[in-house]
């Protein structure tokens, strides 16, 4: 049978040249033949060839022996330039993707491309000599290339570290897909949630096995890639909680990241807020890589050892279901986890509603109970008042009842009560649950204004854009009050100041501030309250005044915290110099979880006697004044688990005034007492408007 005579040659190779010692070749190569050959030769190669047969054959031969230059050799397996080739074209597999089943087709592909080295049938073991004209393989080209070569060098140099250095590896991609698979998306963990089966890596071994190696590399990038993207958004969720007390919402809550940055810029310069992105950025693209990377390593691993692989993952998904069925738990942890899949599920759920809320909460801001009542109906109890809208920033609950900030703070309430008192004032004071936690102060403005539950960037976006009569407006649909907006937080253009009713608007820029910055605080409480009397409130006119004013120096990260001066040498603020840089840095003050509520205390105390210092100094017997807190401080201050609960206080020297809300039941004073009235915020503005006089005329949605 004629062996294989289509055999390709490689660019170095050249034709042998005829020589006239052709016909003695078949008796020298069938000699060569029967003492060389093997025991067992393949069923088509006959048992004792014919000169006549072997003859010819021997010009496909590429590689002449010492004895005949037609011999054929140039199949031998042991030829070392016909080999080399195949190690090199194989290395790639032999560094952690070999592959059994399908994948024996690949490599045998690669093997014939490499240079058909596979031995004919019948071929003799003989060692040939080198062909003279043969060249060594070129040295590798590319830096990729070349780090291959170097590491296969360094391998065959140290088999040992280069083992131990392949199962570490493997290891940690094992480690680091299952602590991605079990991680929550709250900060505070339990090594508990650790070591559970989860059921996705049950199912997702057994679907890379069983894929080709084409799919199986497509199927675990894909589930690497999002895999790590799960991992981050759990991140996103831990900070979400922290900050705000909520989870980070996909579709709306990226607006946010443009706050952020603006309040890093306020407290750590243009530079350290470059570096904290980018930093945060790389981090995020490299924990999304690598997750995917030991997904593949991982896969690829699983595929070489079906076998053992089949048999594990029969075994653990027969614990997994009876961990799930008898409902085993390890410190109150299930054994049995389906974190991711439920994480994912709730995530797209989350889409879903909030998809869905958006087209329904634009029909609901159009229904307002007060939206067509006539200007005349409109609070005429409060005609002729002064009337002030204070809100404190991150002034909670927690501020009156934590065994830290609560005895500094509830002393200065009551000593405020009693001046207060002094100048004929008189207090009631109850509680309101905020639409929001920790910050996105916005939320709370708008829900306690508008009457309407404002809970994410697109509910305030669709009211603020809306005709819908919020609390501050009412006063100006009327036209017997002027109306401002004190807003030191304000750094940019405001669109809101239309849905507020606002005349005029004063930003951080406008009031005229010479002094230091307080952290993200533009300016003190005091300068601002006083910088409010100058512009506006000290002013004559001929209607009464409806003020907004935000105080932000109880924002975080309460360092440093301003000091009280005299309000005669509040000036253009240049007093404040050497109290911001005697003041404590936010780093010293932030990360210590008793210090920094100690600290947050301190603020709140300070802005609860500037507002009430102001009011004793400048306020009349028509001055009403509501203020209140827009939501609770962060988790580091207000605790796990916090409530979203703030104060909200009533303070008026006409009796009249606290007679309207008398069936409230609010504590009398600054201080609610723990048993008072708890509201939510949204239902402030109808109560209010009802108490002092106006008439529901309802809009429909």
């Amino acid at each position: 049978m004629p062996l294989n005579t289509d055999t390709r040659r490689t660019a170095d190779e050249k034709e042998p040249a005829a020589t006239p010692a052709e016909p003695a070749a078949p008796e020298t190569s069938q000699e060569a033949a029967s003492s060389e050959a093997p025991a067992e030769t393949s069923p088509e190669t006959p048992s004792s060839p014919t000169p006549d047969e072997t003859a010819p054959e021997a010009p496909s031969s590429g590689t002449p022996t010492e004895t005949s230059p037609k011999t054929p050799s140039s199949g031998t397996p042991d030829t070392p330039d016909a080999t080399e080739p195949v190690a090199d074209a194989t290395e790639p597999v032999a560094e952690g993707t070999r592959t059994d089943g399908a994948d024996g087709a690949e490599r045998a592909d690669r093997t014939d491309q490499a240079g058909d080295t596979a031995p004919a049938p019948g071929a003799p073991d003989a060692i040939p000599a080198p062909a003279p004209d043969a060249t060594p393989d070129p040295a590798p080209s590319g830096p990729l290339s070349r780090l291959r070569a170097a590491r296969r060098t360094w391998r065959e140099g140290h088999p040992t570290a280069a083992r131990v250095l392949r199962d570490g590896v493997t290891v940690l991609a094992a480690v680091l897909v299952l602590a991605a698979l079990l991680l929550p998306n709250r900060m505070h963990m339990r090594p508990a949630q650790f070591v559970r089966i989860p059921v996705e890596a049950l199912f997702g071994a057994a679907l890379l096995v069983t894929l080709p190696r084409r799919w199986r590399l497509l199927a675990a990038w894909v589930c690497g890639l999002g895999l790590g993207a799960l991992t981050v958004l759990n991140f996103f969720d831990m900070g979400f909680y922290e900050f705000l007390g909520r989870r980070f919402d996909i579709v709306i809550d990226w607006a946010l990241l443009g706050d952020a940055k603006s309040y890093l810029n306020d407290t750590l310069g243009k530079g350290g807020t470059t570096a904290v992105l980018l930093g945060t950025l790389v981090l995020v693209l490299v924990l999304i890589v690598l997750i995917a990377l030991a997904v593949v390593r991982l896969g690829e691993l699983l595929a070489r050892h079906r076998h053992t692989t089949g048999r594990t993952l029969l075994i653990l998904s027969m614990v997994w279901m009876v961990c799930a069925v008898l409902g085993l738990r390890i410190d109150g942890v299930p054994l049995a986890s389906q974190h991711s899949i439920a994480l994912a599920r709730s995530r797209a759920e989350a889409v879903r509603d909030t998809l869905r809320d958006e087209r329904e909460f634009a029909k609901t801001a159009k229904a307002d109970a007060f939206g067509n009542t006539p200007p005349a109906q409109l609070v005429p109890d409060l005609r002729g008042k002064d009337m002030m809208f204070t809100f404190i920033e991150s002034y909670g609950r927690s501020a009156i009842e934590d065994p830290v900030m609560a005895p500094g703070v509830n002393k200065t309430l009551a000593a405020s009560t009693e001046a207060l008192a002094k100048s004929g004032f008189h207090a009631r004071s109850g509680w309101l649950t905020s639409a929001t936690y920790g910050g996105s102060s916005w939320l709370g403005h708008s829900t306690f204004l508008s009457g309407l539950w404002i809970d994410n960037q697109n509910r305030y976006r669709t009211v603020t854009n809306s005709d819908h009569l919020s609390l501050t407006k009412a006063f100006r649909k009327t036209g017997d009050w002027d109306t401002v907006g004190i807003m030191p937080g304000v750094q940019k253009g405001w669109p809101e100041a239309k849905f507020y009713g606002l005349d005029k608007v004063y930003n951080a820029f406008q009031m005229g501030y010479e002094g230091p910055k307080f952290s993200w605080s533009t300016m003190p409480d005091q300068y601002a309250l006083e910088a409010f009397q100058r512009l506006e409130h000290g002013k004559k006119r001929d209607k009464p005044l409806m003020s907004e004013i935000i105080l932000t120096s109880s924002h975080q990260p309460w360092a440093p915290v301003p000091k009280m001066v005299d309000w005669g040498e509040v000036g253009d603020g240049s007093v404040y110099d050497s109290i911001e840089k005697a003041g404590k840095r936010p780093g010293d003050v932030f990360y210590d979880s008793t210090k920094v509520k100690q600290e947050y205390g301190r603020s709140i105390q300070y802005s609860v006697t500037a507002l009430t210092q102001f009011l004793q100094r400048y306020g009349d017997k028509d001055t009403v004044l509501v203020f209140l807190g827009d939501h609770q401080p962060v988790a580091k201050v207000s605790g796990d688990g916090a409530d979203h609960q703030v104060p909200v206080s009533i303070v008026a020297k006409d009796p009249k005034v606290l007679d309207k809300i008398a069936d409230w039941h609010f504590t009398e004073g600054l201080r609610p007492a723990k048993d008072a009235p708890v509201w939510r915020m949204s239902s402030f503005r109808d109560r209010f408007l009802t108490a002092y006089g106006s008439t529901p005329h309802p809009s429909k949605g």
